[in-house]
């Protein structure tokens, strides 16, 4: 893929911040501190934020029906119990603003095979058996685009797994402004990659990713886990027969460790090295206590608010309702003028 951001013309609309959680599964701590906590932060820098539930995306692989919905209200009530307010930030599902799937298919007749073949993504979730994926996983991330598209967002927070998909979205939005003599009409939306702990890894295994799919769930700190649970995950954690690193030491060799110091530089706001000086040279014995308190203080009252609004979905619905209702107001404009772009017959 190139970049069309050499020769594009400049975007000049107003700055938007866009991303979405997949309602499939339990939401655990690698979600918090790579997306929601983040999501928080972003929402006071004054840029209207728009936080789906991606239920559209979900659907590419199998999903109970009658989990889906509460699945959606349970991201909805991580979203507010993790500080974004509704009256700032526009939350809603995916599914709801009709404008995401009718952009997609647009966008599928602008994105070329090439490109999609080279989406490393698909080829791991789909596995050494990739015909009997379905379609929507292969062309999922067009659909990505057009979430962010539809918005004209300026800027996605992601993580580094999912840089790839946005370099797509920028590449299917330079093509789109070139197909169509419509100069700079799409913007060419930024990475927003921070924070210490933007890829949370698994508490048995440092090279792999934390998981709502691992079959084992010491492997990740759940949102709805208790205290107890929370500090007993944390001191069974895996590290090594070391000590705590000292400060510049190279922890390549050690990625648990690694990830812990992460995970408590993410939590506290403070620096990974900030965390290797004040521990170096000790123990896990006097680390993983620290760690643990720091994270029971910190998910309880998120865990705890979570537990209240899902035990209120009439509330959740409310504001999903009000959130689908405000991101249309901003998408049907944009559909029905992409529409007429491509040249589609209006009444």
């Amino acid at each position: 893929m190139t970049d069309v951001s050499a020769t594009a013309p400049a975007y000049t609309g107003p700055r938007r911040i866009l991303s979405g959680i997949q309602a499939s599964g339990a939401l655990h701590l690698g979600n918090y501190l790579g997306a929601l906590k983040r999501f928080t932060a972003l929402q006071e820098t004054g840029a209207p934020c728009f936080l789906f539930v991606a239920d559209l995306h979900a659907i590419t692989v199998w999903q109970d029906p009658a989990l889906l919905a509460a699945q959606t209200r349970e991201i909805a009530a991580a979203y507010i119990a993790s500080g974004l307010d509704p009256a700032k930030s526009t939350i809603f599902p995916q599914s709801a603003v009709r404008a995401h799937a009718e952009l997609a298919w647009i966008l599928n007749c602008v994105a070329r095979l090439g490109w999609l073949d080279r989406m490393t993504q698909f080829k791991e979730k789909s596995g050494k058996h990739k015909e009997r994926a379905s379609v929507g996983l292969y062309t999922y991330p067009v659909l990505q685009a057009a979430d962010i598209l539809l918005y004209k967002a300026t800027e996605v927070p992601v993580g580094e797994d999912q840089k790839q998909h946005l370099e797509l979205t920028r590449d299917i939005a330079g093509k789109f402004n070139t197909d169509f003599n419509a100069p700079g009409y799409f913007p060419l939306p930024e990475p927003l990659i921070q924070g210490p702990a933007t890829r949370v890894m698994s508490l048995r295994d440092g090279a792999a990713k934390m998981s709502k799919s691992d079959p084992s769930d010491q492997s990740r700190i759940n949102l709805t886990d208790d205290a107890d649970t929370i500090a007993s995950k944390i001191r069974k954690s895996k590290t090594d027969m070391g000590v705590m690193p000292e400060p510049g030491e190279s922890l390549d060799e050690r990625p648990e460790v690694k990830n812990l110091i992460a995970i408590y530089a993410a939590l506290s706001d403070r620096t990974r090295e900030e965390i290797t000086a004040e521990f170096a040279g000790q123990g896990f014995g006097a680390f993983k206590p620290a760690l643990a308190d720091l994270a029971v203080s910190s998910l309880a009252p998120v865990t705890a608010e979570m537990r209240r609004l899902m035990d209120d979905p009439a509330e959740i619905d409310r504001v999903l309702r009000d959130g689908a209702e405000r991101a249309a107001e901003i998408a049907d404009p944009v559909i029905a003028e992409v529409k007429q772009i491509v040249g589609f017959w209006q009444a």
